[in-house]
């Protein structure tokens, strides 16, 4: 291997990012790539070095003495080119923070507090990145991300925003009960397990196989067919707030159950928190406990 060469960038990033999961799996969903990519991308790595990077065991990778002794070569040269970056695009640039947020938690909840926050702090530019699933979009060269779902894996450094509970709403003309139900057409998002079955296993009503449930990937087609007319749609407190204080949707029935998922913000690796990112991080807890405080009245 010539002195002065270096190994491609993509085969640089498989690598970090597998070293940090200790899965070729779970380095795929971050990077946004296959896992055979992934597996591929590190095997030339290694034929280029002419070292082995990983053991293979069966579910899961180890670091090899020379895996080991390269990790944090690679991680700090990162780190070097992200500050190098920063400081060649400029002050402003700093100002510019990158969000990955589920989608529904943007739409329905940072959405209408966003004038508060520029008015707060006209400063700060945001930029939103908004995938469905968490698995969609990389957020290795997001400053922060808000992801909905189970506890993150270990080797992520998160925090958890709030835990929620789940109920159905509708329309607020309709007068749907608990008897006339089945009857209905419902609204879900696939995927979860706060859904219409389980709201219903928990309150002692079993789902009637007869039901008719629509399923789609975000919230956002449930909410709008509620506030038609149209349904009944399974929402959470945090998502339904301000459409259950304005009149657009309404709750009908008086049980709701803790949902399992909840939202965590997570800090990307390698990156050092700016002060863009904590006043962010800040206003959306603010924010969050405000509106606890307005479920407690």
């Amino acid at each position: 291997m010539p002195d002065a060469s270096l190994p491609p960038l993509n085969w640089l990033r498989a690598f970090e990012a597998s070293a940090r999961h200790l899965s070729f799996t779970n380095a795929a969903h971050e990077l946004n790539m296959t896992q055979s990519a992934v597996s591929q991308q590190i095997k030339s790595l290694e034929g280029y070095l002419g070292k082995t990077l990983f053991y293979r065991l069966t579910r899961r990778l180890e670091l090899t003495d020379s895996g080991k002794q390269y990790l944090p070569w690679v991680q700090e040269s990162f780190e070097v080119l992200t500050r190098g970056t920063r400081q060649v695009v400029g002050a402003d640039r700093k100002q510019t923070l990158q969000v990955v947020s589920n989608l529904a938690f943007t739409v329905h909840f940072i959405a209408p507090r966003l004038p508060v926050f520029a008015q707060r702090h006209p400063e700060i530019r945001l930029n939103f990145t908004t995938p469905i699933w968490h698995m969609d979009h990389s957020s290795q060269s997001a400053d922060l991300e808000i992801r909905y779902g189970r506890e993150p894996a270990a080797g992520i450094k998160w925090e958890l925003l709030t835990n929620a509970t789940y109920f159905p709403v509708c329309g607020p003309n309709d007068d749907v009960t608990l008897e006339t139900l089945p009857d209905r057409l419902l609204f879900d998002c696939a995927a979860l397990t706060c859904n219409w079955e389980s709201w219903l296993q928990h309150i002692g009503h079993p789902l009637d196989q007869s039901t008719n449930i629509t399923y789609a990937s975000t919230y956002a087609v449930s909410f709008s067919a509620a506030i038609a007319g149209s349904g009944l749609a399974i929402g959470h407190d945090i998502l339904v707030s301000d459409m259950l204080k304005d009149g657009r949707l309404k709750e009908p029935f008086s049980q709701r159950v803790l949902m399992e998922e909840a939202y965590y913000l997570i800090h990307p690796a390698g990156h050092v928190a700016s002060p863009a990112s904590q006043v962010f991080s800040d206003w959306i807890r603010e924010e969050l406990d405000m509106l606890k405080a307005e479920w407690a009245e």
